[in-house]
Formats: structure tokens, C-alpha cells, sequence
């Protein structure tokens, strides 16, 4: 190996070992502080780099966060699309899919609270286009789940597969973090809660066409 190309992977080496530092400062920091009273410097000093070297790899403290975050939301989604069985039912899969990332999120919930707070209008920022991407890829797989289940007449709506897909991510977004509100969020609670309200939207509520009727006046 040429002196050069040593160099440059020594250089590649120092690099990998100053983001795993800052990466490690951070989620220590973030779990023993919390997320709003920890800053920055203390981050950068905890890591033993400087305020540059940080804002090289996260623009705010949000960023940070999400520098965390955002590679186990990777593993998530490639576990979860792994998960996916064909010959199982579109509830099945569903459930195997959302169990995954409610069990990445369970492992620490200080983390996974402050993240599912921060991730709101998060559009700006070196990591937020990676976070968007994962979440993209969520939808994207919930929607193909629901796409093939309309194709395999296991289920049948006038709607797009991208509006029942969309209805899904809403109560699971909404129900992960009313459950990791709680002390010590229990899986299995977590997931039959949410298992309940998908299986009503599948099974639908045979509304009568009087319980669909809407004013003129009340009308979006």
C-alpha cells in the first residue's frame, strides 16, 4: 500500500472515530441531561472535538439527534421490509412491520420521545433529508402492503392504496407516542392497542348514510 493511500485511510479512520465520539457524547448526554437542557459545546467537549468538527455532521442540536437516530431508522426499514411475508394476511404484515420500529423505539424512550417531538416540520438541516427519506420508506411500504392486498381482493376500497396507507401511518404515528407517554412503554400492550385500531379501519364501521352526512355550512 502506497504511503499516500495510507494516509487517506488513516485520515478516513480519525474521521469515523470523531463521529462515533460525538454520536455516543450526544446520546449520553441526551439520556442523563435531556434533550432541551443539554447543549452543543457540552456535546463537542464530551466528545473531545471541536464546535466545528461537530457542525460538520449536524447544523443543530436537533441534528444531533437525528445523527443518532436516523441509521437505526435504516435498520428498521430494512428488517421491516425483510419481515414481510407474502402469504400472510395485509394485518399480519402490518403488525410485522410496525412492531419493529415500536421495538427500536422502546429501547430508549428519553431518545425516542425527544426524536418523535423534534421530527415535526423537521425540513432543514444536514440530517433531516435522510430522516424524510426513512419515513418515505415507511409509507412506501405500507402503501405497497395495502396495493397488494387490494390486488389479492383481500380487501376492497374505492380509495387509493395511498390514502389507506396514509390512514394506517396517521394511527400508528399517533398511537406510538401515546404509548411511549407512558413510564415503561410494554410491547405487547403497545401492540394490541394498535393491532385494535388498524383492524377497525380494515374491517371499516358499516356507517349508515346518515352518519355521513355533512351541513353545507360544516363543509371543508
Amino acid at each position: 500500500m502506497s504511503k499516500g493511500a495510507t494516509s487517506v485511510g488513516l485520515r478516513e479512520m480519525n474521521k469515523q472515530q470523531k463521529l462515533q465520539r460525538i454520536k455516543k457524547a450526544a446520546l449520553d448526554l441526551f439520556v442523563s441531561n435531556g434533550f432541551d437542557e443539554t447543549t452543543t459545546r457540552e456535546i463537542a467537549a464530551r466528545a473531545d472535538v471541536a464546535m466545528g468538527t461537530v457542525f460538520i455532521y449536524a447544523e443543530t442540536k436537533r441534528d444531533l439527534l437525528f445523527l443518532i437516530v436516523n441509521e437505526d431508522l435504516e435498520d428498521c426499514i430494512r428488517s421491516a421490509t425483510a419481515s414481510v411475508d407474502p402469504k400472510a394476511s395485509l394485518l399480519a404484515n402490518l403488525m410485522a412491520v410496525l412492531r419493529i420500529h415500536y421495538a427500536y423505539f422502546a429501547r430508549n424512550p428519553i431518545i425516542s420521545r425527544a426524536a418523535l417531538r423534534e421530527m415535526f416540520f423537521y425540513e432543514s438541516g444536514k440530517q433531516s433529508q435522510r430522516f424524510l427519506a426513512n419515513r418515505d420508506r415507511l409509507r412506501t411500504l405500507l402503501t405497497r402492503l395495502v396495493a397488494q392486498a387490494l390486488k389479492d381482493r383481500q380487501i376492497a376500497s374505492a380509495e387509493s392504496p395511498d390514502v389507506i396507507a396514509q390512514a394506517i401511518f396517521a394511527i400508528y404515528q399517533v398511537d406510538l407516542r401515546l404509548w411511549l407517554s407512558s413510564d415503561k412503554p410494554r410491547l405487547a400492550p403497545g401492540m394490541d392497542a394498535l393491532r385494535r385500531k388498524i383492524e377497525l379501519v380494515l374491517r371499516g364501521l358499516d356507517a349508515e348514510k346518515s352518519a355521513l352526512q355533512v351541513s353545507r355550512s360544516k363543509r371543508i
